[in-house]
């Protein structure tokens, strides 16, 4: 039995196939239009699915919608009344549409679906309806791994319902209560989301972004004004202050009002009230989540919680749950938005509809990783490259994770490509866009040169599952001296803050992505010196190196991927001492790797570090210990090749006219203590750059290629 689900006409419109209870394929529309969040029937996500299973519409059993337009229309109109005459504007501007085409929104469907196969008919029975949250539910509990569970829906809203919470057994759903429009913890997010200058439906994800640069200074006004919260986490929020009921903009002059500011514009700069307005709602939304998560165990005593709808996108309320309620076991939706009520109402319809039965694996759920998008093989890839007169290289399989450690350990950025793409809105190892952790500038790179977007956005740092136990190890070890730390640093601090999503491998998965992490931070130990993928090490190098901790645990946030020797230990006092000159707030991070030490320093609360730290930096540890600064990165050089760049780095360069001046200013005795370490070597060096072949040379081979041609000129004089 085939079953199609598809959400569409609001925002993040999808499409999902089931065969029998096992789902085939799941795609959102936006991923083949490239628009984002797009709303508009799912023409070519629907036409994937089926070409994907190698079936035709017409061998659908049944095609189900997510919602019920009659309802939602109904709601429409009765908010509409009860705030009349006010959004009188914004009423007959929406009924004409609503009259026209959203009201006969079966109507639509079933003329779209027979576009994409003439054949289907509408025959009363195949073209089914769920409710929003019913899909929303459906979508959290029939795919995970439990018999029972609570499920919390938390969403804008859907129908008339914003909060739902309901108990899901074996193949049922039911619905145990709910809050209805206008009180929304959804809604009062985009509201604030409109108020800081950023797009409702789409951007709410940004302001949990920005919220950890702020101070939540505003939480006890928005309690006092605008949501009166219960003990049990119900709450009613005051309308006095929004628009979003029935007018065109989510808050009015009022709330402008109380926070003394108007809405920002999407081009303004963000200053520190931004963050602190982001960072007071995040906190708000954070408790309120806690507050019903606390009060449904309290009630239900049921131990595995399920979550749904697009509040349940919010990683940090989602992290709270886990870490301070009584729930033993929480399953997210991975496309907890509307995209992922498509998947709901094909299960709604599998289960609940249908009746049939279902059967649950404590060890693995259905959503087969939300690996459940378009793949293309590698002849596709070539052909397509070969078609746009792309240059391109295709290395050998054994070295194919190394080429990318060693390009990503160089500073360069990769986009990953491989399997099927991912179902809902995050990156999950198939296509992602990858970078080291360990560059302070890697973040200002992506964001701003790659992305192009705003430079607080945050990063998903990859660890490999079987961590866990060494992470908490280093928690407890961190916590021993600093009582009040929360968390370790696993990358430089500016890619890593309190919203990043950590991607954790599990053993058996078999994702290729996995498999990288794996051959970088082992594979490519001794080649490298440090192994760091956007995260930790692997176990047996993850080192605390407790007695530099006991000396310098001031510090607070320390992260070693090497065992560190004495003369690295012996330095670190005497720039502590240096950077004590500095008009420093605090001493942010340490990393400790291979023959390096990197700093990273806090000031001002900027959002990116000033370029001039870090120049600052720079001379310190070049004065104090010059052989620690690596201008030009020497990982693929012989251990011989490393020394010699070491001691002439400030000749390996490629501008001709500048190598001439530096050669002009080199004393007798210098140029003698040249020629004498590099003429032996030439040969080798020079095989050494012949076995890159076609391949580009790393910055290591062109600087020692560098020191050979001025040793040549040298000899020739």
């Amino acid at each position: 039995m085939y079953i199609l689900g598809f959400s569409a006409f609001y925002h993040d419109s999808a499409a999902c196939l089931l065969k029998d209870d096992e789902i085939i394929a799941a795609v959102q529309e936006e991923r083949f239009s490239r628009i984002k969040n797009d709303f508009r029937f799912p023409f070519k996500a629907i036409e994937f699915c089926l070409e994907y299973s190698g079936i035709s519409l017409v061998e659908v059993d049944y095609v189900v919608f997510y919602e019920k337009p009659f309802l939602k229309f109904e709601r429409l109109v009765e908010t509409y009344l009860a705030f009349a005459p006010h959004g009188l504007f914004s009423f007959w501007k929406s009924m004409p549409l609503w009259l026209k085409e959203k009201l006969f929104q079966k109507k639509t469907i079933i003329s779209n679906l027979q576009i994409i196969d003439c054949r289907w008919r509408y025959n009363s029975k195949n073209l089914l309806f769920t409710e929003h949250h019913q899909a929303h539910a459906a979508s959290a509990f029939f795919p995970s791994p439990f018999k029972e569970a609570l499920i919390l829906t938390v969403d804008g809203v859907g129908e008339w319902t914003t909060t739902s919470v309901a108990k899901g057994i074996e193949n049922k759903i039911e619905v145990l209560k709910e809050i209805r429009f206008p009180h929304s913890i959804g809604l009062l997010y985009s509201a604030f989301t409109y108020y800081l200058g950023f797009k409702v439906n789409s951007d709410e994800y940004k302001i949990m972004g920005l919220a950890p640069y702020g101070e939540p200074k505003y939480v006890n006004k928005i309690y006092d004004h605008l949501i009166d919260i219960k003990a049990d986490g119900s709450f009613r929020v005051n309308m006095e202050y929004f628009d979003y009921g029935a007018g065109l903009k989510m808050t009015n002059r009022k709330f402008d009002l109380l926070f003394g500011s108007i809405p920002r514009k999407p081009d303004a700069e963000i200053t520190s009230f931004h963050m602190d307005v982001a960072s007071s709602i995040q906190k708000v939304t954070e408790e309120i989540m806690l507050l019903i998560a606390c009060d449904l165990y309290k009630e239900y005593g049921i131990e595995n919680l399920c979550l749904a709808g697009g509040v349940a996108l919010n990683c940090v309320a989602n992290g709270k749950i886990l870490q301070e309620t009584p729930f033993k076991q929480v399953w997210i939706q991975p496309a907890a938005g509307d995209a992922g009520g498509a998947l709901g109402a094909a299960y709604a319809v599998y289960y609940e509809y249908l009746q049939n039965s279902r059967k649950a694996s404590r060890n693995e759920d259905k959503m087969k990783n939300a690996l459940l998008g378009p793949a293309f093989t590698k002849d596709e890839v070539r052909q397509f490259l070969s078609q746009r007169g792309e240059t391109f290289y295709e290395p050998e399989e054994e070295d194919y994770y190394t080429i990318l450690a060693r390009e990503i350990a160089q500073g360069k950025v990769i986009g990953w490509f491989k399997g099927r793409m991912e179902y809902g809105p995050r990156a999950l190892g198939a296509r992602s866009i990858l970078g080291d952790a360990r560059n302070p500038v890697m973040q200002s790179v992506m964001n701003l040169k790659i992305k192009y977007r705003e430079s607080f956005r945050p990063f998903a740092p990859a660890i490999l599952g079987f961590e866990k136990n060494i992470m908490q190890e280093i928690r407890d070890k961190i916590k021993a001296f600093r009582p009040t730390s929360q968390e370790v640093i696993l990358c430089d601090p500016n890619i890593n803050d309190k919203s990043t999503r950590l991607y954790k491998f599990k053993d058996d998965n078999g994702n290729r992505f996995k498999i990288w992490v794996f051959t970088y931070t082992i594979r490519l130990e001794a080649q490298l010196e440090t192994s760091l993928l956007f995260s930790i090490n692997f176990p047996d190098k993850v080192c605390l190196a407790n007695k530099l901790l006991e000396e310098i645990s001031e510090i607070g946030k320390i992260y070693t991927d090497n065992s560190i020797d004495d003369q690295i230990k012996s330095c670190i006092g005497l720039l502590m001492n240096d950077l004590k000159t500095l008009n420093f707030d605090s001493i942010e991070g340490l990393t400790v790797y291979g023959n390096s030490i990197q700093l990273t320093l806090k000031q001002d609360r900027k959002i990116l570090p000033e370029i001039e730290i870090f120049k600052r930096l720079k001379s310190i540890i070049e004065l104090n210990f010059p052989d620690k600064i690596h201008d030009i990165d020497y990982s693929d050089l012989p251990i011989g090749f490393r020394k010699i760049l070491y001691n002439f780095k400030s000749l390996a360069i490629t501008d001709d006219f500048e190598r001439s001046e530096k050669i002009l200013e080199l004393t007798k005795k210098e140029r003698s203590n040249l020629i004498k370490v590099v003429e032996p070597k030439l040969e080798e060096i020079y095989s050494f750059v012949e076995s890159f072949g076609d391949k580009p040379l790393s910055e290591g081979a062109i600087g020692i290629q560098c020191l050979a041609e001025i040793v040549i000129e040298l000899t020739n004089e």
